[in-house]
C-alpha cells in the first residue's frame, strides 16, 4: 500500500512540472510592424464593421513603389482585410448584397480599382481569384491631403443615408461613395415591430408615424399607424401629431380641436405632459381664423 501511495505521490508531482513547463515554454508574442485595426460604424439603421492592418511609411515610397502600380494590391498588410455590411447597400452606384467581403484595389497613377471579393481562402493578393469578385467600382484619389503615416481605413462625409469608405495613406486619400435604402430599411423596420409586437402598443405605431411625418415618407401608411397609436392609448404625444399632421394637410380647423384634446389631455395625465410647444401652436392657428 506505501508503494501505491507514493507512486500516485510521484505521479501528481510529475504532472505538475507538466504543467509549469508547458507554461514556461509557452509562445512569446511581440508587437507586429503593422498594427491590426477594427472600425464599427453604423449608417442609418445599417451596420458595418472593417478589420484590417496598418502599415506605416516609415520613410518609404510608398506609390509606384512599395505598393506597384497596375498590379492588384491586398490593401493593408499580414493577413487580407475584412468588409462587412448588415443590409444590401449601394457602393458607387452599384448593388452591393449583404455579406462579408475582402477589398483588394488596383492603385494606377490615375482612377483606381475597388474590388470587393467573395474568396474565403484569400492569401495577400497572391492567390486573388478574379471570378469570385462579388463587386468592382472605380474611384479617383486625392495626392495632395496632409501626411499620414499609418494606412487608415475608415468612414467619412457621412449623412443620415450615406457615407465614403476612405483610405488615407501618406498623402493619399481614396473615397468610395456608399449610400443606404434609408426609408426602405426604416419602414421595413417598422412593419415588423408593429406587426409582431405587443410592447410599446402607442409608442411603436407614434414613433413610425412621427417618423413618416417628420421625412414626408410613406404619409399615407404614417397616417394609419398614427391612428392605431391613438386607439391603443390617446395622450399628448400622439394627439399633437395628429393636430401638426392635419395642419399641414390644411384641416385648419380640425387640427385646432385636435390641438385643445391633446392640451387636455397633456395637462390631465398623471405627471402631466409639457403641453408648451402644443399651446404656441394652437395660439398660431387660432390667430389665422
Amino acid at each position: 500500500m506505501n508503494l501505491r501511495r507514493d507512486a500516485i505521490a510521484i505521479l501528481s508531482v510529475l504532472f505538475a512540472i507538466g504543467l509549469e513547463t508547458r507554461g514556461a515554454f509557452a509562445e512569446f508574442v511581440v508587437p507586429r510592424p503593422s498594427p491590426n485595426a477594427t472600425v464599427s460604424q453604423t449608417i442609418g439603421l445599417t451596420n458595418f464593421t472593417l478589420t484590417y492592418s496598418r502599415p506605416g511609411v516609415k520613410g518609404r515610397a510608398i506609390w509606384g513603389a512599395l505598393v506597384p502600380y497596375d498590379s492588384t494590391w491586398r490593401t493593408g498588410a499580414n493577413e487580407p482585410n475584412s468588409f462587412q455590411t448588415s443590409d444590401t447597400i449601394m457602393v458607387a452606384g452599384q448593388k452591393l448584397p449583404a455579406g462579408k467581403y475582402s477589398i483588394l484595389t488596383i492603385p494606377r497613377r490615375g482612377e483606381w480599382t475597388v474590388i470587393f471579393s467573395n474568396q474565403k481562402d484569400l492569401a495577400g493578393s497572391t492567390n486573388y481569384d478574379p471570378k469570385q469578385d462579388a463587386l468592382r467600382v472605380t474611384a479617383t484619389p486625392d495626392t495632395n491631403q496632409s501626411n499620414t503615416e499609418w494606412m487608415w481605413l475608415g468612414f467619412e462625409d457621412l449623412t443620415p443615408g450615406s457615407g465614403s469608405l476612405v483610405l488615407r495613406w501618406q498623402r493619399l486619400r481614396l473615397a468610395v461613395p456608399i449610400t443606404i435604402d434609408l426609408n426602405g430599411s426604416v419602414l421595413a423596420s417598422a412593419r415588423k415591430e408593429i406587426a409582431t409586437s405587443d410592447r410599446d402598443a402607442w409608442r411603436n405605431p407614434l414613433r413610425a408615424a412621427t417618423w413618416c411625418f417628420d421625412n414626408s415618407v410613406a404619409l399615407e401608411e404614417g397616417a394609419a399607424w398614427l391612428e392605431k397609436s391613438i386607439a391603443a392609448q390617446p395622450n399628448h404625444a400622439n394627439l399633437s401629431l395628429k393636430a401638426r399632421w392635419l395642419a399641414k394637410d390644411g384641416k385648419q380647423k380640425e387640427a385646432i380641436a385636435a390641438a385643445k384634446r391633446a392640451i387636455e389631455t397633456g395637462k390631465a395625465a398623471k405627471p402631466p405632459a409639457d403641453t408648451a410647444p402644443t399651446e404656441k401652436l394652437l395660439a398660431e392657428w387660432s390667430a389665422k381664423k
